[in-house]
């Protein structure tokens, strides 16, 4: 049973767009046209997330904001300049991406060929997006795989992710050869606190 909702206010901090997500999320039906519109009215207020986001000087960074009830998960990614993902899925879950300062780009990809197949092209490049302060975009598995990038060389960027379901490893995929990799998926900090790191 797909559950009805209100009109979305147009004015909501972000622990306002969770809360709402939380009710969204007690149904088993997803609604993803709501869940981004609900996005989309948001505007970025750097007051609402900076204490989540956390830049590391050589890569960019996965900061969980709300683990959903472990129906879904919130996180911030802040991006250094020039810092960019691998080509990687989403583990059969819906992925919405948020701009919340700066602008990122986001190249998409056809899936490689099957294993034991030639691929000498590497992999396919689909199309490419701009994501804007404000801007909300949407991919699961069945619409391709992508990487996102920071394109500038001087100005961080942040995002705001939103998965449902929840995962905790994807797959990461070479791009001269479609080669395909686990990966499991881990945060810098949570809630605003930064992860112990393991010693090994």
């Amino acid at each position: 049973m797909e559950v009805t909702h209100t009109d979305i206010p147009k004015s909501m901090t972000l622990q306002e767009v969770c809360e709402e997500l939380h009710k969204v999320f007690e149904s088993d039906e997803v609604n993803i046209e709501y869940v981004q519109e609900l996005l989309e009215n948001y505007k970025s207020n750097p007051a609402d997330w900076k204490k989540y986001a956390k830049f590391d000087r050589y890569r960019y960074t996965r900061n969980l904001v709300d683990d959903g009830n472990g129906k879904f998960n919130i996180m911030l990614l802040c991006w250094g300049p020039s810092n960019v993902s691998t080509i990687h899925d989403h583990a059969d879950a819906h992925c919405f991406m948020k701009g919340l300062a700066g602008t990122l780009n986001e190249v998409r990809f056809e899936w490689p060929k099957e294993e034991g197949e030639e691929n000498e092209e590497g992999m396919v490049e689909t199309e490419r997006n701009i994501l804007k302060t404000n801007g909300v975009c949407y991919i699961n598995d069945s619409l391709g795989l992508h990487r996102v990038e920071n394109p500038s060389h001087s100005d961080g960027a942040v995002s705001l992710h939103l998965y449902c379901p929840p995962y905790s490893s994807c797959s990461m995929f070479d791009e001269r050869t479609g080669k395909r990799t686990k990966c499991p998926v881990t945060f810098w900090s949570k809630f605003g606190k930064k992860c112990e790191t393991r010693k090994s």
